[in-house]
């Protein structure tokens, strides 16, 4: 393909997992990549040691206007990093930040979108923030959401859940592969190899179902237990939690799933999320 290959979802959808999966294929290795180098393959948006090399200034002396002027220039150099494609993680919606696109056409080559079920992301987005649930669903409800700057990185700009989802639809369908959280869940051979096919690649049987295993929830969350993991948030006591689909039918009320539905009524229904009795 060459230029950038987005890894784009909502937080808590499966991107980890996703990067994952594409670290141990192309790896092949006799044993689980270590989750702690996963940006061997796939650089992480908003890194502000990007913003840093490009202008070789400190990310702090940057006004907002500033950095969002930055961004082309920031993928661009993602860009250099590989004679062909490279993989970028992103939590961002396909909108703007003060009038400049979040993600530069000029530098992608196609996206990787995971989308998962809002009333489970809620409450794994709820627990990695540090969040009441009741927060978590206003916080996937409101258009303007966005993540909190850290010492490392720039804010995410997310939008709604559905806004986010419907953004990442708009690319050329050519372009983009989507990934149901669900699908990898329960049709991983069936799942990742159609992911795999989509990048032009044709792994053996073994070495796609070596990927699967080496990349799935039980093993990652064993090697955060041995290792921890970098991209674990501060406020969370682990990444790696309960990788189930379902689990909002018994964490969430009545009220917090009617707010959710009744939000992302018509994204949830194309995509099979919408619970019994909404049908």
């Amino acid at each position: 393909m060459g230029g950038i290959i987005w890894l784009a979802s909502y937080p808590k959808s499966g991107n980890t997992w996703v990067r994952t999966f594409l670290h141990n294929l192309l790896l092949n290795a006799d044993r689980p990549a270590d989750i702690n180098e996963l940006t061997r393959f796939t650089i992480g948006d908003g890194d502000k040691v990007w913003y840093e090399q490009v202008t070789g200034k400190p990310y702090s002396n940057l006004s907002d206007e500033e950095s969002a002027a930055l961004i082309p220039r920031v993928h661009q150099a993602y860009a250099r990093t590989r004679p062909d494609s490279v993989f970028v993680k992103t939590h961002n919606w396909l909108g703007k930040k003060h009038g400049v696109p979040l993600v530069t056409p000029e530098f992608t080559a196609g996206a990787i979108y995971i989308v998962r079920n809002p009333l489970d992301v809620v409450i794994s987005l709820s627990d990695h923030y540090g969040m009441g649930i009741d927060q978590g669903v206003e916080m996937m409800n409101d258009d303007k959401a966005y993540s909190a700057e850290t010492d490392r990185k720039v804010p995410d700009f997310l939008s709604s859940w559905s806004n986010h989802v419907t953004s990442w639809q708009s690319i050329d369908k050519q372009a983009r592969h989507i990934l149901r959280y669900e699908d990898m869940l329960y049709k991983p051979e069936k799942t990742f190899g159609a992911l795999a096919k989509f990048l032009g690649l044709k792994p053996p049987r073994e070495r796609l179902k070596k990927a699967i295993k080496f990349s799935s929830f039980e093993t990652s969350r064993k090697l955060e237990a041995e290792k921890g993991f970098n991209e674990r948030s501060d406020k969370a006591e682990k990444f790696f939690r309960v990788g189930k689909a379902g689990q909002w039918k018994t964490v969430l009320s009545p009220e917090q799933v009617e707010k959710l539905v009744t939000t992302h009524y018509d994204v949830m229904k194309e995509y099979k999320y919408l619970p019994p009795g909404y049908k």
